[in-house]
């Protein structure tokens, strides 16, 4: 435990010290040509080839994709545990998960959400941030700040917690499949491969995302406003075993607006007007309160995972 809690600290501060080594790192052509070499083998129609051919170009064929490096990263993973007291084991963890996270930085595409001059950039940068990702639609009725919340958290749940949380379950293995699987399931990767193929790829990847939707659910609740979580959570049929994560966009939306009510409510009691209070919020302050919310989660799960390697400690 204490050796996945320094390889995750690694891989974080690694990250934000050096932004050009992750972006030179987190590069998966290598991916790319192996689903290619799998899409040339599978031939055109389902009948074509093989049975390698018909599985393929199935709901499951996505396995055919997903095996093969998950399975090397995992010998490697059980090869290097011993050695020289699990340090060459640490190494690779912190290889592993620093290459599968992100791969964006994820506070550089809310800054740039913040900077847009006009709304045309500020729409491209809502893209890179990831809201397509959330189910909501800028143009829908949710409007554009309910949309831009629940693209950050859809955001820092495929790129931070849904690695770290298999990271933890599974190691530097578990967090390559969700890595894999993200790719398979979404992008320019997916947009490749057959349509039965890319449909069982989505599944799976929704199937990945359910329990570290509701941890993120759970988190939320616990560094906002418990009750209002907890009630939309349940309205959103967050106890259901639906493979999406449409009950932790609400809970999103619901805190951030906890958060700038009690902030608005702390400048009226300075002695600001409504109006006033709202100005001192700032340009998007739906934004800042939700990067700040996804933030203090992360914090709390490095803060729990501390308390165990504390508690191994004094076992």
């Amino acid at each position: 435990m204490s050796a996945t809690l320094i390889a995750v600290i690694f891989a974080l501060a690694l990250g934000h010290l050096a932004p050009g080594l992750a972006a030179s790192v987190r590069q998966y052509d290598w991916f790319g040509v192996w689903l290619r070499w799998l899409n040339a083998r599978g031939g055109d129609h389902v009948g074509d080839v093989d049975a390698h051919a018909g599985f393929w170009r199935g709901r499951y064929g996505i396995a055919l994709a997903l095996v093969p490096p998950v399975l090397l990263v995992g010998l490697f993973q059980f090869a290097l545990h011993s050695p020289l007291a699990g340090v060459v084991g640490l190494l690779f963890g912190v290889a592993v998960l620093f290459h599968v996270w992100g791969p964006r930085d994820l506070d550089a595409d809310v800054a740039a959400v913040l900077d847009a001059e006009d709304p045309v950039a500020r729409r491209a940068a809502a893209i890179r941030l990831g809201a397509a990702h959330s189910g909501a639609n800028p143009d829908s009725g949710l409007g554009e700040s309910a949309a831009m919340v629940e693209g950050v958290f859809a955001s820092a749940l495929r790129r931070w917690f849904g690695v770290l949380f298999w990271f933890l379950l599974l190691g530097a293995v578990g967090a390559m499949l969700y890595r894999l699987a993200a790719l398979a399931a979404e992008g320019e990767f997916a947009d490749a491969l057959p349509a039965s193929t890319r449909e069982g790829a989505r599944r799976f990847f929704a199937l990945l995302n359910w329990p570290v939707a509701q941890a993120m659910t759970l988190s939320l609740a616990l560094v906002g406003n418990f009750d209002t979580v907890l009630g939309v959570w349940r309205d959103a049929n967050g106890a259901s075993l639906r493979l999406d994560h449409a009950h932790l966009g609400a809970a999103a939306r619901a805190s951030v607006r906890c958060e700038i009510a009690e902030e608005t409510q702390e400048f009226i009691e300075e002695g600001a007007t409504p109006g006033n209070a709202w100005v001192q919020l700032g340009d998007a302050p739906e934004l800042r309160d939700a990067m700040s919310l996804v933030w203090r989660i992360l914090l709390l799960w490095l803060a729990i995972l501390a308390l165990f390697v504390v508690a191994g400690w004094v076992s």
